[in-house]
């Protein structure tokens, strides 16, 4: 067998036999993929022919190797942009529950209580005469500080005197600082008294600083009605009817009223008025079965002598058949009622 030389082809030397089929060495001559560890000397065990790699399992294993490596590549850069997203995200989560589980403000101070010190703190500090100093100072020891001034600014001059003392609101800032605000009259007069209150942990109350009075609240301005029509005929059809029920609510006959009733249980008056009459009947236009309507009543009341007072009552009526029932009796809350 006879060999030929391959001088000159340096490292990428082989050997090829006459006798191969053309197509064989052409194969070997295309193959573009080294065999690791080839040494140029034309063996070709192991797969291995020429010094590189032969047949198609070589390609196989190299792009599994590429599909791997570009995985790698798209998980980094995939867990790069979605860490410091997260991050963000969970910050919002946890700012928000911190501010839904935040307690309000002033949680925790005895509000009920400190409306009550300073009621009674104010009935002796808005009194005062110059002839009942002494009783004064000893009264308001009770609700200062020690070391407070024994009258708390007053001058010792002259006289004043409240009437009435109600609690208008308390405004906690903290568990322990608030300020309770208190409506007075005196005489003619109505005076805002803001007074500071000091809780402590076990409860006990002091007037932590000086009052302020306050210009009382101002009158507001009532909107325009709402009743946009109104169904005179019901109106003329309820007249008798609503004067008859009244008669019985003044009394508060239960028998009688079960007969006025949708089925509700209506309480009725007890005899503390006299019934006078049913001045005004409002009926809004409406549902032909069903009506809420406003009627304003002439009471005496029994501890009154001849005096009368107008009220105005909100009823809500149903039609059974040719009937008209009450289903329920209030105060009205609607403006310019009657």
């Amino acid at each position: 067998m006879a060999r030929r030389p391959a001088a000159g082809r340096g490292r990428d030397t082989a050997v090829v036999e006459e006798t191969a089929p053309p197509g064989g060495a052409l194969a070997s001559s295309v193959d573009q993929w080294d065999a690791p560890g080839g040494d140029g000397r034309g063996r070709s065990g192991g797969g291995v022919r020429g010094g590189r790699w032969g047949g198609s399992g070589g390609r196989w294993w190299v792009w599994v190797g590429r599909a791997v490596l570009w995985a790698v590549i798209i998980v980094i850069l995939v867990n790069g942009v979605r860490a410091p997203f997260e991050r963000f995200t969970a910050g919002e989560r946890s700012g928000g529950t911190a501010a839904a589980t935040k307690p309000p403000r002033g949680a925790g101070f005895p509000s009920s209580a400190a409306g009550a010190f300073a009621l009674q703190f104010a009935d002796v500090y808005l009194n005062f005469d110059q002839n009942n100093a002494a009783a004064r100072e000893a009264q308001l020891r009770t609700f200062l500080p020690d070391g407070a001034d024994p009258q708390f600014g007053w001058n010792g001059a002259g006289k004043m005197q409240v009437q009435s003392v109600q609690v208008a609101g308390v405004d906690a800032r903290d568990a322990n600082n608030a300020t309770v605000t208190l409506l007075a009259r005196s005489g003619d007069k109505w005076l805002r008294l803001a007074v500071p209150v000091y809780a402590d942990k076990g409860g006990s109350l002091v007037v932590s600083g000086r009052p302020a009075l306050l210009p009382p609240p101002s009158k507001a301005r009532l909107p325009e009605s709402g009743l946009q029509s109104r169904d005179s005929a019901l109106e003329g059809e309820l007249q008798p009817f609503l004067s008859t029920f009244f008669q019985e609510y003044a009394t508060g006959n239960q028998e009688a009223l079960s007969r006025f009733s949708d089925g509700a249980t209506i309480a009725g008056l007890a005899n503390s008025v006299t019934f006078v009459q049913v001045r005004e009947v409002v009926a809004p236009k409406g549902s032909p079965g069903e009506r809420t309507i406003t009627a304003t009543v002439v009471w005496r009341p029994a501890a009154g002598g001849d005096g009368e007072l107008e009220q105005a009552y909100q009823l809500a009526m149903v039609k059974r058949g040719d009937k008209w029932l009450v289903r329920d009796i209030r105060g009205t809350t609607r403006p310019n009622a009657s």
